[in-house]
């Protein structure tokens, strides 16, 4: 025991001490959980039991995660309607079952094996229960059980916490509305970085000497420590001592912090920084025996503090209930209803910490206890895998010990439905028939869905569609999908419908073959379009009127904000979920209810400022920058200036002639410099090199000491270098095989007497405007005739920064460039990785917590609304009181899991009669005729405001002040905007005057302005 099924080829060594790990594959996640916790994950084994919809989902998520072995466990034959939950089984291996009486984690196997050639996947059918000798697994490092009965579960947990080391234990459930997790690492589990935050390098503005001594951040930066942490401080000047050194902290402020008795140091000079010091936490765990009457639990919910407990008696009175029946209760029966009841009151006496039974929670339990609601197992699911690496890793903070979400908000308000609603009907939706009844699982079949996106949140949230049949083609249904990408192998360790052999096909059309297998009858139509301006011929009006919900499954925030004003415009309910790293949210936005997610911004991106990049980096980040700016200015922009001249003029002989005519072309000078340096030949290539780099990491820094010596000190009397400024220090080429560069002949340095720029404030220069000299025009002549009488070539290919070719050299050009300059200001370098996603902007991500984030924000579709907003325009049923609306919040990193109330759609109240929020749009009918002056006074007589300007798009169709707007009044509205023939409005913005003189002019909000009465195209 266990029987191994059909065992595949041994995969590649990953689990090798020193082994190394497929960036290509794991990039993404590599920068969530750093290489030695890859390494341990790779040397681990896990053991899962149970193949059910739970079962599968942290199946797929710890494979595709790169452990280095699982073995699946059930012991169960798949029915029909477990393909409403379990991804992997398909229709013919229910029917192949049931003549070979097979076992159906032989299904699973040959889905799960392929997800990850790195991890080993074995199967075991023989049976789990009170008798099986547990002795078998000690062999794996973490024990997870699904669908396992609680007495089984508390003998498992007790073998595995009395083990040295101990087995980690996890067991999860779903049972309808309500799923749990329980965690159980052993009595002392060490967490080597419970955050899993990179420290930042946090400069130093002043160190008193005094007991005790105060830190005081430069620029009122925020520290982000917490009292009782440790700090180590260098490069520190004056107050030397400090330097290498930990100290503990006591936060005074956001931006102090006092260290401790500093009255017998040196007095602080300047500079400095210090950085947070990684200190590991033990967490201890009891048995889930111990934790059942007294239990530790997670709270995600604070509008429903009393819910994890009441959930918690709840559910181990269903345990009972299944001890005493053998069975789970039925579906509808009255009778079962009131025995859990009864036993969840019992249960409820014998914990230490009471609350009152929710007697709605335990008779909606009892109902649906049966039944299925894929997206909160794919939800619990999420979690609860990332809880497995937790365990084997020690990195992150795990939970601690319970953790209990319930769906009650879907099936509240379903309880005037019959009985006979949820009974099943022997197909695939029996699971989720039993939770939301068959009416609302016709709807949704009805529903009609466009997702923008098909990355890694794309496929989760397609399986969670095709599981609960969204957009079924029997019923008129539709889910269209769009993505402009292709897939690369990156994609592989998180996009689990993807294969390598999918590698460089269109991941939407992928995508829609995927989830066609899982269910057939969904109708799915996949498109390789941006969602955009240039794209609103496809994606139109009409197009977005038809839908009856979007979601956003996108990788970047200015997309997500055209995609949201789209639906602002056209009144559809949006779906947004995001992750990064460990972290992730959801936001569901109503029309007419909440906010949207254009009515909040997060701060701007902070630049890096021009002079700090040129001159004065401080941090490996600015290396890396200035790095990635050098290759963007020679493989990019240099080339594509020097194809769009040539495009622009026939030949170099002509522009030889202008110029010698005394005419000024744009661009030419820089041109021309590129064309007489062009280099020819690998010799010329390497020549270049050379003397790029006695330019940038030697010259640059003699002219920067010589302009502003060691000693210089500014007005104030302090001193010029010193932190955050570092002064540079020049590097000598130095090449052990000196044949190479043998001819390569370096000018003599000759200070130059150039300003260099401090303003922070100050922008980059446009070259192509630069101011050009007569002798340098002169110059550039003599250099193109040279260039036409060598023949150089018209043309360059621009080189687009890509960051997972490992063979064409751009990262190593950025890793090399930002490592030497690095050097050349004392600043510690980054390796190739670190580089890889700074330069790169890369964002971490992880299959755990893409499905987690995947499931909640398909639950919250169906919590928040009560399915009502899943069948928004199908049903036309009021939408639920504003409360049930959230906005979720995931941090697996900081066991963080916490639900709040989406924000309401605030209201406008610009005079005593007229509001309007968000989601108003007010409307015009014009006609053929229909002049300017005509539109301004309708507006005038219909909304009672006295519109002051009036906007289409980015063009000012009417600003009094501006010369010639008055004559604009008696023009045509058709001749002003020029629409299309088939354009039936547009939408306008107006502003109106103030009611007090003085004041700025008001906002509106769109008007609609149809060009024909009756609103058809004229």
């Amino acid at each position: 025991y266990p029987r191994q099924l059909n065992s595949p080829p041994s995969p590649p060594s990953m689990a090798a001490d020193l082994m190394e790990i497929d960036d290509s594959l794991y990039s993404r996640q590599r920068y969530v959980l750093g290489d030695s916790a890859m390494h341990q994950m790779a040397q681990s084994s896990v053991f899962l039991s149970g193949m059910g919809g739970l079962g599968v989902e942290i199946a797929k998520n710890i494979v595709l995660a790169g452990v280095k072995a699982v073995t699946l466990h059930d012991t169960k034959q798949c029915e029909t309607w477990d393909l409403g939950s379990n991804f992997f089984i398909h229709k013919e291996d229910v029917v192949s079952q049931r003549r070979s009486h097979s076992c159906p984690v032989i299904h699973l196997f040959m889905h799960t094996s392929k997800l990850n050639p790195y991890v080993h996947v074995d199967t075991c059918s023989s049976a789990l229960d009170d008798n099986t000798d547990l002795s078998f697994l000690r062999k794996y490092q973490c024990v997870i059980l699904t669908e396992a009965r609680l007495s089984l579960q508390k003998r498992v947990n007790e073998f595995c916490h009395s083990q040295q080391p101990p087995i980690r234990f996890i067991g999860c459930d779903a049972y309808g509305i309500c799923v749990r997790v329980f965690c159980d690492f052993g009595g002392e589990f060490e967490v080597s970085d419970p955050t899993g935050e990179e420290p930042k390098e946090i400069f130093i503005q002043s160190i008193t000497q005094d007991s005790p001594g105060v830190v005081t951040c430069m620029d009122n930066q925020p520290h982000g420590l917490q009292t009782g942490q440790s700090v180590v401080f260098r490069e520190v000047s004056g107050m030397m001592e400090l330097n290498s050194t930990a100290r503990q902290v006591s936060v005074l402020s956001p931006h102090s912090f006092a260290i401790g008795d500093t009255s017998q140091l040196q007095p602080y000079a300047h500079g400095g920084f210090f950085v947070l010091v990684k200190t590991p936490k033990t967490y201890k765990f009891e048995t889930m025996e111990q934790q059942l009457c007294d239990p530790q639990v997670l709270t995600p919910d604070f509008s429903k503090p009393e819910a994890p407990l009441q959930i918690h008696a709840a559910m181990l009175a269903l345990d009972t209930f299944q001890e005493q029946h053998s069975r789970l209760p039925n579906i509808g029966c009255l009778q079962d209803a009131e025995a859990l009841l009864k036993l969840t009151e019992e249960v409820n006496a014998t914990l230490k910490s009471k609350t009152p039974v929710n007697t709605e929670l335990v008779r909606c339990l009892s109902r649906t206890a049966r039944g299925t609601l894929p997206p909160l197992a794919a939800a619990v699911g999420g979690v609860a895998s990332q809880e497995v690496l937790k365990a084997i890793t020690g990195k992150f903070a795990p939970l601690q010990q319970w953790l209990y979400l319930d769906a009650i908000e879907v099936v509240r308000p379903l309880q005037s439905l019959s009985a006979e609603d949820f009974f099943p009907r022997g197909d695939r939706y029996d699971g989720l028939r039993a939770c939301i009844g068959e009416s609302m699982c016709l709807e949704l079949h009805k529903l009609r869905v466009f997702m923008v996106g098909c990355g890694a949140i794309g496929c989760e949230m397609l399986k969670n569609f095709a599981l609960l049949g969204v957009g079924l083609t029997k019923s008129s249904g539709e889910v269209c999908i769009t993505d402009p990408d292709l897939i690369e192998k990156s994609n592989l360790n998180r996009q689990f419908l993807f294969r390598p052999h999918h590698i460089q096909k269109p991941k939407s059309t992928t995508a829609a073959e995927a989830t066609h297998d899982i269910n057939p009858d969904l109708q799915v139509d996949a498109h390789l379009n941006k969602v955009c301006p240039a794209t609103e011929n496809i994606y139109s009006d009409s197009f977005f009127t038809s839908l009856n919900l979007v979601v956003t499954a996108l990788d970047n925030v200015e997309a997500r904000r055209y995609v949201d004003s789209r639906c602002v415009s056209n009144q559809r309910p949006l779906l947004d979920s995001g992750t990064m790293g460990t972290k992730g949210h959801t936001e569901i936005i109503v029309p007419n209810l909440t906010e949207s997610y254009n009515s909040h911004r997060d701060p701007p991106e902070e630049e890096i400022p021009f002079c700090t990049l040129k001159s004065f980096p401080s941090v490996i980040e600015h290396t890396i920058q200035w790095a990635r700016d050098k290759f963007e200015n020679a493989f990019v922009h240099k080339p594509s200036m020097y194809s769009s001249f040539w495009q622009t003029h026939s030949s170099a002989e002509v522009v030889l002639q202008r110029m010698q005519a005394g005419e000024s072309l744009e661009g030419s000078f820089q041109v021309i410099k590129l064309l007489s340096r062009r280099p020819s030949q690998w010799e010329q290539c390497v020549t270049i090199a050379r003397l790029k780099f006695e330019k940038y990491f030697k010259r640059k820094a003699l002219q920067l000491l010589h302009s502003f010596p060691l000693d210089t000190r500014l007005k104030d009397g302090s001193l010029f270098w010193q932190s955050p400024k570092r002064p540079p220090a020049p590097i000598d080429f130095d090449l052990n095989d000196s044949l190479i560069l043998s001819d390569v002949k370096i000018p003599e340095y000759k200070p130059s007497e150039k300003c260099i720029e401090t303003d922070e404030t100050a922008k980059k220069p446009d070259q192509m405007k630069m101011p050009v000299s007569s002798e340098e025009e002169r110059e550039a002549i003599i250099q193109l005739e040279q260039a036409i009488a060598t023949d150089r070539g018209l043309q360059m290919t621009p080189l687009q920064f890509e960051k997972d070719d490992d063979s064409n050299g751009h990262l190593d050009f950025v890793t090399s460039a930002s490592s030497l300059r690095a050097r050349m200001y004392s600043i510690e370098p980054a390796d190739r990785l670190k580089t890889k996603r700074i330069a790169g902007k890369i964002i971490p991500a992880i299959a755990t917590a893409t499905a987690a984030v995947a499931g909640l924000v398909r639950t919250s579709h169906l919590t928040k609304k009560s399915i009502a907003l899943l069948t928004f325009f199908a049903l036309q049923m009021s939408p639920v009181p504003y409360p049930h609306h959230r906005t979720l919040l995931l941090m697996h990193r900081f066991d963080i899991f916490t639900m709040q109330y989406s924000n309401r759609s605030m209201a406008s109240f610009p005079r005593n009669n007229i509001y309007f929020s968000i989601w108003d749009c007010w409307t015009i009918f014009g006609h053929e005729d229909f002049t300017l002056s005509d539109f301004m006074n309708a507006v005038r007589e219909k909304y009672g405001i006295e519109p002051t300007m009036v906007v289409h798009g980015v063009k000012m169709l009417y600003v009094p002040v501006m010369p010639g707007h008055s004559k604009r009044l008696k023009l045509t509205m058709q001749k002003l905007i020029k629409p299309s023939v088939d354009r039936r409005y547009v939408d306008l913005t107006v502003s109106f005057a103030p009611e007090a003189d003085g004041d700025e002019d008001l906002p509106g909000p769109p008007v609609r302005y149809y060009f024909s009465p009756d609103g058809e195209t004229p």
